[in-house]
């Protein structure tokens, strides 16, 4: 009895929240047949389903006519052109597009695609750490200075010496030894965007799945370039 009780007293509160928020509902549990929208319905129906390819690269940019080459699940590659409702100047190399399904033609251009794993990955956009805060390592440090601050801060004494600055450095050593916090303190000093990513993540058991996150990490990095 105490739990018939119970359950009577939990579908009146169902009840009573129901009546507050006003939701309505029919028998069926769908909407009433006063809240649909038949031709919104008929519209969404009469759209055509679209493929998703890469536009990887357009031929004879400067004619009235340009063809776009696409890469349609990495099996087929087509030359095709575009449809009605799309201008030249919306459809770039490399971009993700919306293929007719028949023709092949394009028909809209798409965001490009991040993967979720990467766009979780820790992104600080100026670290709050400085070498104030590492102990020690004068010498590397010194190094590191002389090799990222310098083309980031000074690049104009790269160009009057004419030679490339340095792509970049790897710091090795055993965990605990300040990789991460000289990292980070190299990007406050320079107004540089960290993002942390550990190895071990970019480890797929698909073929193909970790170059991929890899590039989409680099393009995450892209996004948050700044020229100085």
């Amino acid at each position: 009895m105490k739990i018939k009780d119970v359950e009577d007293e939990n579908k009146k509160l169902v009840e009573e929240i129901k009546k507050e928020s006003g939701v309505k509902e029919s028998d069926t549990g769908l909407a009433l047949p006063s809240q649909w929208n038949i031709a919104q319905d008929k519209m969404l129906l009469s759209e055509k389903p679209l493929s998703v390819a890469m536009c990887t690269k357009i031929i004879d940019k400067d004619t009235p006519n340009p063809k776009y080459l696409i890469n349609l699940r990495q099996i087929a590659k087509f030359v095709v052109g575009l449809g009605k409702e799309v201008s030249r100047s919306d459809v770039e190399e490399g971009m993700r597009v919306g293929v007719d399904r028949k023709q092949y033609s394009i028909e809209l251009p798409l965001p490009p695609k991040i993967d979720a794993s990467v766009s979780a990955m820790t992104v600080e956009e100026k670290p709050d750490v400085t070498y104030a805060d590492i102990g020690g390592c004068k010498e590397q440090l010194n190094k590191l200075r002389e090799v990222l601050e310098l083309p980031l801060l000074n690049p104009e004494k790269f160009v009057n010496l004419g030679i490339d600055p340095p792509k970049g450095v790897l710091l090795y050593g055993p965990p605990g030894t300040g990789k991460t916090l000289t990292a980070r303190a190299v990007a406050n000093r320079t107004d540089a965007c960290f993002i942390r990513c550990i190895g071990s993540e970019l480890v797929q058991k698909y073929i193909g799945e970790g170059a991929r996150m890899v590039r989409e990490l680099f393009n995450l990095a892209r996004t948050k370039k700044v020229l100085l």
